[in-house]
């Protein structure tokens, strides 16, 4: 056996809050609606002079210092995101030369969207196995923001900005994450790229994005467990990536989950694609309802389409 524990976390957020109200003032919707249909009732939003790289430099030193960690001291740093500031370099290499870390750390971006988090996870605990230092950097972070059309209120309703990280170590006699990872070719959500002709906003296919998570994240769930040889109970928080309250409570049903373990931070932050499975693992860490020794079942699903599970025990 081996594999990660997660020592610490950190967070960013945008300073620029926006409501549904403030919404409602650009496209047909209200409070209500919004509420209703995902459980959102504000995000963030990037200002002018907030960036992408800003942000994840923030949650980095935050999730380092508490960890106690310093950046020459890790190993493996990893990015998961898809809306960095520039193709390249990397969003992890810019970090690499800000924090200071080894020139032989390991650094790159990993686009896996909404799953992009518990990918990254999964690909530290393989590369910091062969790595001369033990100690992971692991952020999502995005500013989806620059890329939502505020005339389309199927897609703009949903996103928001921000960073988390945490800080993660490898040890032969820690247990693994019993990762599983997923991947349904298709273009039922599509953020922009740089290609002639490309569109310029997300577009998305609500329904049938929803069918694809109310089916692939209670069974990713299942066979993470199954992997574990672990039962529900066995589980002290399952964190779900932040997409829409009725799927999360959909799962949350299907599987007879205790709802006090699976509470999220919607609400406030909206839809953060790679940024929202460590966001709310520094908020679940930073109030007290996840300590040391417990087991946190992550679980992303997105565009691509994506899936993706792993359990994160922290030390």
């Amino acid at each position: 056996m081996n594999g990660l524990k997660l020592l610490a976390t950190g967070s960013a957020l945008p300073s620029q809050v926006v409501t549904n109200d403030d919404l409602a003032r650009m496209v047909d919707t209200s409070d209500e609606w919004i509420t209703s249909r995902t459980g959102i009732s504000a995000r963030r939003r990037c200002a002018p002079g907030e960036s992408h790289t800003g942000l994840c430099l923030a949650a980095a030193r935050q999730a380092l210092e508490r960890a106690g960690v310093g950046p020459e001291e890790i190993g493996v740093c990893l990015v998961a995101t898809l809306t960095a500031d520039q193709l390249s370099p990397a969003t992890a290499c810019t970090l690499q030369q800000e924090l200071g870390m080894g020139e032989d750390t390991v650094c790159f971006d990993l686009n896996a969207a909404c799953s992009g988090f518990v990918y990254a996870l999964h690909t530290a605990q393989c590369l910091l196995a062969a790595a001369p230092r033990k100690y992971g950097l692991i952020l999502g972070a995005e500013v989806l923001s620059r890329f939502l059309d505020y005339t389309d209120r199927s897609t703009c309703i949903l996103f928001g900005d921000g960073a988390g990280a945490a800080v993660v170590e490898w040890r032969e006699e820690y247990p693994s994450l019993h990762a599983v990872l997923g991947c349904r070719g298709s273009q039922a959500i599509h953020v922009p790229g740089v290609a002639v002709g490309a569109p310029s906003h997300v577009r998305m296919e609500g329904q049938a994005v929803f069918r694809f998570a109310a089916e692939t994240v209670p069974a990713c769930i299942v066979q993470v467990l199954d992997k574990a040889g672990l039962g529900t109970q066995d589980v002290d928080r399952f964190v779900f990536h932040q997409a829409n309250q009725r799927i999360i409570d959909l799962a949350v049903r299907k599987l007879k989950l205790p709802p006090e373990k699976c509470t999220g931070n919607i609400a406030s932050t909206g839809n953060t694609s790679a940024a929202s499975v460590p966001l709310l693992l520094d908020e679940l860490v930073r109030t007290g309802a996840l300590g040391p020794g417990q087991r946190a079942l992550c679980v992303g699903f997105g565009a691509g389409l994506t899936w993706g599970g792993a359990l994160l025990q922290l030390r």
